[in-house]
C-alpha cells in the first residue's frame, strides 16, 4: 500500500453495507437545508451513543448504595452495555438488509430512549434491562451511523467523520460532567437523572423521523462474501489490539469517576475532570490518523499512545491530587488516539471495502467482549481489595497487551483475505 493510498485511507469509514448488491444509495435531490438537518440528525444520533456509559459512572457510588447493589453487581452493571456491543453488533448488517438502514437506525434510537428510561426506575431489575437494552442499540448504530454517514456525505468525508466523532466524545464528556449537577437540581432523584437522558434521544428520534419517510424501500442481497479472515493471523492481531484498548477505554468510561471520587474529589469536580479527559480524546481522535499515516508503518504509534494512556492511568490512581488535571488530559490524549488509530488500522490493513466492513464487524463483535473483561475486573478488584490501587496491575496488563498486538498489526500489510462475489 502506498503513502498516498494510505493517508486516503485514514479518512475513510467503514461501510457496514459494502457487501450489499445493488449497493446503498445517498439520497438524492435534498437541498442544502435538507442535507444540513440530514448531517445533523446524524451527528445528534452519534451524541446519544455514549450517555448510557457515563452518566451511570457519575453516579456508581449512589446506585450502589441507594440500590444496595453488590461489588460483582456494581462490575456487571458497567460491564453489560460492552457485553451487548459485542454480541449485537453482527445483527446490524442484516437488520439493515431487511427492512433499511434508517429504519433500523429510527429503532435504534427508541430503543435506546427507551433502555435508558428504564434506568429511572428504582429498581434492579429495570436497571440491568434498561441498561442492555441501550447497549444492544448501541451496537447496532455503531455498526450502521459510519456507513451512513459515508453514504450521503461522500463529498465531506473528513469533515463529518470529524462531527461524527466530536459527537460521540460530546455525549461522553456531557453525561460524565452534567449527572451529578442534574440528580442535585432534581432533588437527589436517582433515578430521574439516569432517565433524564432519554430526553435528547427522544428528540433526535423525532427529527430523524423525516428521513424514514422519505427513504427509498429497496430489497437488497449479499453480493459478496469474504474467505479466509477469521483464521489470518493480521486480523487476529488487529481484532485484539482493538479490543484491548477497548478494555481501557471502558475502564475510563466505568470507573474513573468512581476512582477519583474515592481519592477525595466532589462528584461534581471529579465528573468534570472526566468530561475534559473525554473531550480532549475527541481533539486526540482528529489529529491522530494523519500522524498514524505518515510514516512507513503504525507500529510506533500504536506502542507510544498504549503507554501514554496507560501511564496517564497510573497518575490519576497515584499522582498528587494536584496534578490530576494534567494526567486527565494526558489520558486523553493517548485513549483517543489509540480509538483513532486501531478504526485506521482496521481500513489499513484491508485490500478493499468488503474486506474492510468484515475485518471491522470481526474486531467489534470479538473486541467488544474481550473489551467488557477490563470494567468487571476493575470491580472485582475495588470488591476484593476494597480500593482501586491494584487495578493498576490490570491497567499495566492491558496495555501490555494492547502494545504488543498493536506493534504486530502496525506492520505494513494488508490481511490475507479474499472477496468472492456471491453467484
Amino acid at each position: 500500500m502506498t503513502l498516498s493510498s494510505q493517508n486516503t485511507a485514514a479518512v475513510e469509514l467503514v461501510d457496514a453495507e459494502a457487501d450489499e448488491i445493488p449497493p446503498p444509495q445517498p439520497h438524492e435531490g435534498k437541498s442544502a437545508i435538507g442535507r444540513f438537518i440530514l448531517g445533523a440528525s446524524l451527528v445528534l444520533i452519534a451524541f446519544n451513543l455514549r450517555p448510557v456509559f457515563s452518566s451511570a459512572s457519575a453516579l456508581l457510588p449512589e446506585i450502589k448504595t441507594g440500590l444496595e447493589l453488590s461489588a460483582l453487581g456494581t462490575s456487571i452493571l458497567t460491564t453489560l452495555p460492552v457485553v451487548c456491543m459485542g454480541l449485537f453488533s453482527p445483527l446490524a448488517p442484516r437488520l439493515a438488509q431487511r427492512v433499511g438502514t434508517e429504519r433500523v437506525l429510527l429503532g435504534v434510537i427508541l430503543l435506546l430512549a427507551v433502555g435508558t428510561a428504564l434506568r429511572g426506575f428504582s429498581s434492579i431489575s429495570m436497571l440491568f434491562f434498561g441498561t442492555g437494552l441501550a447497549g444492544a442499540a448501541i451496537a447496532v448504530g455503531n455498526v450502521l451511523l459510519p456507513g451512513v454517514v459515508k453514504r450521503d456525505f461522500p463529498d465531506k468525508a473528513a469533515l463529518m467523520t470529524g462531527c461524527y466523532t466530536m459527537a460521540l466524545c460530546a455525549g461522553a464528556a456531557s453525561a460524565a460532567g452534567l449527572t451529578l449537577p442534574i440528580e442535585q437540581a432534581l432533588g437527589g432523584s436517582l433515578g430521574a437523572a439516569l432517565a433524564a437522558w432519554a430526553l435528547p434521544a427522544f428528540l433526535v428520534a423525532i427529527l430523524w423521523l423525516p428521513q424514514v419517510l422519505g427513504a427509498r424501500s429497496q430489497i437488497r442481497r449479499s453480493g459478496f462474501r469474504v474467505v479466509g479472515l477469521w483464521t489470518d493471523k493480521i486480523a487476529w492481531q488487529v481484532t485484539l489490539f482493538m479490543g484491548l484498548q477497548s478494555a481501557l477505554a471502558y475502564c475510563v468510561f466505568g470507573w474513573l469517576v468512581p476512582i477519583l471520587r474515592e481519592r477525595g474529589l466532589d462528584g461534581v469536580t471529579a465528573g468534570g475532570i472526566v468530561s475534559v479527559s473525554v473531550m480532549v480524546q475527541a481533539a486526540a481522535c482528529l489529529v491522530a490518523p494523519h500522524i498514524a499515516v505518515k510514516g512507513r508503518d503504525q507500529r510506533a504509534i500504536n506502542v507510544i499512545l498504549c503507554v501514554v494512556a496507560v501511564i496517564a492511568l497510573l497518575g490519576l490512581l497515584f499522582a498528587p491530587l494536584w496534578t490530576v488535571w494534567f494526567w486527565a488530559v494526558l489520558q486523553g490524549i493517548g485513549q483517543g488516539g489509540l480509538i483513532a488509530v486501531a478504526l485506521t488500522v482496521i481500513v489499513l490493513r484491508s485490500p478493499d471495502a468488503h474486506v474492510a466492513a468484515h475485518l471491522s464487524g470481526m474486531a467489534q463483535f470479538v473486541g467488544y467482549l474481550l473489551a467488557a473483561i477490563g470494567p468487571l475486573v476493575v470491580g472485582i478488584i475495588h470488591g476484593w481489595t476494597g480500593s482501586f490501587g491494584w487495578c493498576a496491575v490490570l491497567f499495566v496488563l492491558l496495555g501490555l497487551g494492547a502494545s504488543i498486538n498493536g506493534w504486530f498489526a502496525g506492520r505494513a500489510m494488508t490481511v490475507n483475505a479474499k472477496t468472492i462475489e456471491n453467484p
